[in-house]
């Protein structure tokens, strides 16, 4: 079971960094992060890939089992960074805010269950 639920956890990573932010980058994602200051329109598509960059090695080290307590504090302060961020720079392009927060609180949960195992 704990097998599965790194594979769950790891398949958000590599779809929301891997397909969202490096190979198709998703428009609101990109809008999201030109709001952020200092970054602007110019530089939203380097930084979305520096992202997704981050996702997919989250991706790797949550599939690896290595130091789960670690990693799940590092996946847990980044979703916090990306959403607190979206909430405050870019609260108009996030269509449905509460839909954010709960399914990556839900994802925070699992991450947390599979870690303390």
């Amino acid at each position: 079971m704990r097998a599965l639920a790194r594979l769950a956890i790891a398949a958000v990573w590599l779809y929301q960094g891997g397909w969202c932010k490096l190979v198709a980058p998703n428009e609101r994602h990109l809008q999201v992060v030109a709001d952020v200051p200092g970054v602007g329109p110019a530089h939203a598509r380097k930084v979305l890939a520096m992202v997704g960059t981050v996702e997919v090695g989250l991706a790797a080290w949550v599939l690896s089992g290595r130091a789960p307590r670690t990693a799940a504090a590092a996946q847990t302060a980044l979703l916090g960074a990306m959403n607190g961020g979206g909430l405050l720079f870019s609260h108009g392009t996030i269509p449905e805010p509460a839909n954010m927060l709960t399914q990556n609180l839900a994802l925070v949960a699992l991450i947390w269950s599979t870690a303390r195992r």
